[in-house]
């Protein structure tokens, strides 16, 4: 079995000062299809099916039953899997927007969403998002591929001011390092807090380790949960940042 992930430092790290296109680079050289991340790899949808209860959970624990008149802004929205599942939970497709870096992957999402979707292409610390206009600003391991510290506060600020008070920026990340990957780096649950010093926080350890997932997955997906047992072989955060109804 894979040796347990590396906890991250707190240091400074050295980055590029343009991060857009250093995220740019950093997802080109991921380019190469891997088979360990398609949805039909039994750690892939055990893990993605995982996540989604513990969202439920957090919704249902805001007293948050109808979801149709929530407007949800997702940060890198990918090839648009995350707001597929807002839609499935009762969005309006109108109230749905996603920024996305890259143009391949807005072209995949601009595919699979309805049309009254918004799609935003570029860096989102420049795209024109009113202040308070959105119910939820979600985000999923973009944070962990931002290593320059500014910017990722800069972005941090941006959710925050979207968010309407009484709001909130759904977080899911992964929390430790990656030894053998150093264009990501992990982020603890206290750097979450210092991104946003204002916020109510509500947080769920998920995810089995991936190299430990994929290993008993392949032995039987049933084995995902007893392993995920074991919070300690968790290595994501999934957290609910609430904005006070009073804030800014």
């Amino acid at each position: 079995m894979s040796a347990a992930p590396q906890m991250p430092d707190d240091t400074p790290h050295d980055t590029p000062a343009d991060e857009p296109a250093a995220v740019r680079e950093r997802y080109a050289r991921r380019a190469v299809a891997d088979r360990r991340y398609h949805p039909l790899e039994p750690s892939v949808w055990c893990a993605r099916l995982e996540r989604e209860r513990a969202l439920l959970g957090l919704l249902a624990a805001q007293g948050w039953g109808d979801l149709s008149q929530r407007r949800v802004l997702e940060v890198g929205c990918g090839s648009g899997g995350n707001l597929l599942e807002w839609l499935r939970l009762g969005c309006a497709p109108a109230h749905l927007s996603g920024i996305e870096l890259l143009s391949e992957r807005l072209a995949q999402a601009r595919c699979v969403l309805p049309a009254a979707a918004t799609l935003i292409e570029g860096d989102a610390l420049q795209a024109a998002i009113e202040p308070a206009s959105q119910d939820v600003v979600l985000q999923s391991t973009v944070f962990s591929s931002l290593l320059d510290d500014a910017f990722q506060q800069r972005l941090a600020d941006a959710m925050w001011r979207w968010t309407k008070p009484g709001g909130a920026v759904l977080w899911y990340d992964f929390t430790m390092n990656n030894p053998r990957n150093p264009d990501v780096r992990g982020v603890p649950l206290a750097r979450v807090q210092a991104l946003f010093p204002s916020g109510r926080i509500t947080h769920r350890r998920v995810t089995l380790a991936p190299p430990i997932s994929r290993r008993v997955c392949r032995a039987h997906p049933a084995a995902y949960g007893l392993f995920n047992a074991l919070p300690w072989l968790r290595t994501h955060v999934l957290c609910w940042i609430a904005k006070p109804p009073s804030a800014g």
